[in-house]
């Protein structure tokens, strides 16, 4: 089971959640949400978490303003108890059931708003309003038995078994999402989700991120992909 207790930034207490044999969690302003924020700066659909393979994956969905947890500005992230998720002026702590919070949480919770509007002054400006992104251009080439492109135009491109993700990989011991490609203000990153099967590039295993350069060989599971800058024309 999971909690989630939401607070505004002067600590209030704003909403309190459990969640048990859950699949799916909804985070965003629109009704119909798990969570609903009444705030304008959350977008309709901002934010969701999903149970995977005994841990559980908070994503960004493509919001406007962006996710943070414990300050950093994330597109994916595995859930650890104690974790402060940041989505609007609201704070969310997570925690499990039989597993001992960090003893500094309530302290960790408490932003003034001149701490929030810095981090936002550092990330959320540049990333999560999409500053200089749409300059950041690529595609991948699909390389083996499947040979076709894809342009990347979405901020964070999933790539995994279900599905829904935005590139399928089929293999017993691929996740559901097991990578990401990520718009940054300095180029695109892939970046390892989750699975025992992790990607590489140029034969190199990812455990975190590697910023993408032009003619890269991504590999994951029966996939083979080429990176082609398209900013290089």
């Amino acid at each position: 089971m999971i909690y989630l207790t939401v607070k505004s930034n002067s600590n209030a207490v704003l909403g309190t959640y459990h969640f048990e044999d859950i699949k799916l969690i909804t985070i965003g302003r629109a009704p119909g949400n798990d969570i609903v924020l009444n705030d304008g700066s959350v977008s309709g659909q901002h934010a969701k978490i999903e149970a995977v393979d005994n841990g559980y994956l908070l994503s960004d969905l493509q919001s406007k303003n962006g996710v943070f947890v414990n300050k950093k500005f994330i597109n994916s992230h595995w859930l650890k108890n104690g974790d402060v998720i940041t989505i609007g002026a609201n704070l969310i702590d997570f925690s499990c059931k039989g597993e001992e919070a960090d003893g500094n949480i309530d302290q960790t919770m408490v932003l003034d708003m001149d701490s929030y509007k810095e981090m936002r002054a550092e990330n959320f400006l540049r990333v999560a309003l999409g500053e200089g992104l749409q300059d950041i251009k690529g595609e991948l080439l699909f390389l083996g038995e499947r040979k076709d492109t894809m342009e990347l135009v979405k901020k964070v491109t999933t790539i995994g078994k279900d599905p829904a993700s935005d590139i399928v990989v089929s293999g017993l011991l691929i996740a559901k999402t097991a990578a990401t490609i990520s718009k940054q203000v300095d180029g695109h990153y892939l970046s390892y989700v989750g699975g025992f099967t992790k990607p590489k590039v140029n034969d190199i295993v990812v455990k975190d991120s590697i910023l993408l350069k032009d003619s890269m060989i991504i590999k994951l599971g029966d996939l083979t992909m080429c990176y082609k800058d398209k900013k290089k024309g």
